[in-house]
């Protein structure tokens, strides 16, 4: 029996927790999207002929440790989910967390949203051009609402400042072993510009164009939890702004589809602190060159044949574009000083 079948038997047993009167599930298909986890749609029906599309979220055959030490568990995440939605930020409602009696492994449920993740599509094509004029209020009000979610109502998260996360690359850089002096200088400038930290808070830890849900209308739902953590509320806001994940639309700082500005006062307006724009730069330079080491452990996985993929080889090459990203960044703050 294949897999698709097996998980099918598994999640027919839950159709009742998933749908008032559900009592089969059908269309099981797995997604597209998701690097790291199992995403599968289905169909939930009842016998009246109600039916609800539902998104299953696992782990890579249901094995819990198959995440990087870095992620939170999916049952963290489940919950996690659940918290900020109690704080208002957009997110799909989870169904059903799925224990060990439910034959699913590592797993939750959680509603389907319709829209698009694709950032190629949504920057570009005439159907999103609404949702354009609206991403940038929509992700600083969002933005508000993680970081004024209540810490006590949230699973244990790690608590990860700019200072440590530049100690945590730094080893990793030093331990691939592989010289950049773009990068050696990033870190030098980093650490010498070290901002004084911000009050603590929920950080999604990948916010940007691919982790957003974004139908017609706007933002319509925040993916992706798996990196939250506690710390800095400029990190997320910083990483939005990364170059890599502006994809092509480089004059646009917010994500490729606004200026930084009208993202910042909706981030204010909605009970996030004030801003300037230049508070935003140390961040950014951060995330390029977390995302720079990033594609270096791609290149290095491709190098040493564990995993010959194009796909490694292909995120790998894209270590130039980060160096190019940061000396622009580093050049900007020079001329500044």
């Amino acid at each position: 029996m294949g897999m698709s079948c097996d998980l099918e038997n598994a999640i027919n047993a839950l159709a009742p927790a998933l749908l008032t009167g559900g009592n089969r599930v059908s269309n099981l298909k797995r997604l597209s999207g998701g690097a790291s986890q199992e995403t599968w749609r289905f169909t939930v029906e009842t016998a009246d002929g109600d039916v609800a599309d539902r998104i299953l979220r696992r782990a890579p055959n249901g094995q819990a440790d198959a995440r990087s030490e870095a992620a939170i568990s999916l049952s963290g995440e489940a919950e996690l989910i659940k918290a900020v939605g109690r704080a208002g930020v957009p997110v799909p409602p989870v169904r059903h967390i799925c224990s060990e009696a439910d034959d699913l492994g590592s797993a939750f449920i959680m509603d389907f949203v319709p829209g698009e993740t694709l950032a190629r599509r949504i920057l570009r094509d005439d159907k999103y051009t609404t949702a354009r004029g609206h991403l940038a209020r929509d992700c600083g009000q969002s933005l508000a609402a993680i970081h004024a979610t209540d810490l006590a109502t949230l699973p244990a998260l790690d608590l990860s400042s700019g200072a440590d996360q530049i100690e945590k690359y730094e080893q990793i850089y030093l331990d691939l072993d592989i010289p950049r002096p773009v990068f050696d200088l990033a870190f030098q400038v980093l650490k010498a510009q070290t901002p004084a930290p911000a009050a603590t808070v929920l950080v999604h830890g990948d916010f940007r164009l691919g982790n957003l849900m974004v139908n017609e209308a706007g933002l319509a739902a925040v993916l992706d939890w798996e990196l939250a953590h506690l710390g800095d509320p400029r990190e997320d806001i910083g990483w939005l702004c990364v170059n890599s994940w502006r994809f092509g639309q480089s004059d646009k700082r917010a994500g490729g589809f606004s200026d930084l500005k009208p993202l910042l006062e909706a981030y204010a307006a909605a009970g996030g602190k004030t801003y300037d724009e230049d508070e935003i730069d140390w961040w950014e330079l951060l995330g390029s060159l977390k995302w720079g080491i990033m594609c270096l452990i791609m290149y290095d996985v491709f190098r040493s044949g564990a995993d010959a993929s194009v796909e490694r080889a292909a995120i790998g090459r894209r270590v130039s574009e980060t160096e190019i990203d940061i000396l622009s960044l580093i050049e900007k703050d020079l001329a500044h000083a």
